[in-house]
C-alpha cells in the first residue's frame, strides 16, 4: 500500500484534475436554463472517490465492497472524513469513471 503522504500527493494531483476538468466540462456544456435541482451535492469529493479507487486497484483486495468496508472505513477514515456509505461510494464511482473516461 502507499504511504499516507503519497495518498496526499497522489490526491492532490486528483483534485487539480477533478477542477480542471469541472471547468473545461462547464465552458463546453449548454446552459441548463432555470431546471431546478432535485439532488444535494455529495459529502465526497470526487477526487477522494478517484482516490478510493486508485488505491482499491493498487490493493492486493479482489473485491471493492470488502476493499471499501474493511480498510477505508476502519482504517483510512482519518484520511476521508467524510466517508459515505458503500451504496452511495458506488452511485458516486459511477459519476468518476466518466470523468477517467473523457480524460
Amino acid at each position: 500500500m502507499f504511504t499516507e503522504d503519497k495518498i496526499t500527493e497522489i490526491y492532490c494531483l486528483a483534485n487539480d484534475f477533478c477542477k480542471y476538468f469541472e471547468k473545461i466540462v462547464k465552458s463546453h456544456s449548454l446552459g441548463s436554463g432555470k431546471k431546478r435541482k432535485y439532488h444535494r451535492e455529495s459529502t465526497m469529493s470526487m477526487a477522494e472517490v478517484m482516490m478510493i479507487m486508485i488505491l482499491f486497484h493498487a490493493s492486493g483486495y479482489r473485491c471493492l465492497k470488502h476493499f471499501y468496508l474493511d480498510y477505508i472505513c476502519k482504517h483510512a477514515r482519518h484520511l476521508f472524513p467524510n466517508v459515505v456509505s458503500y451504496n452511495r461510494f458506488v452511485e458516486l464511482e459511477k459519476t468518476a469513471a466518466i470523468r477517467w473516461q473523457f480524460s
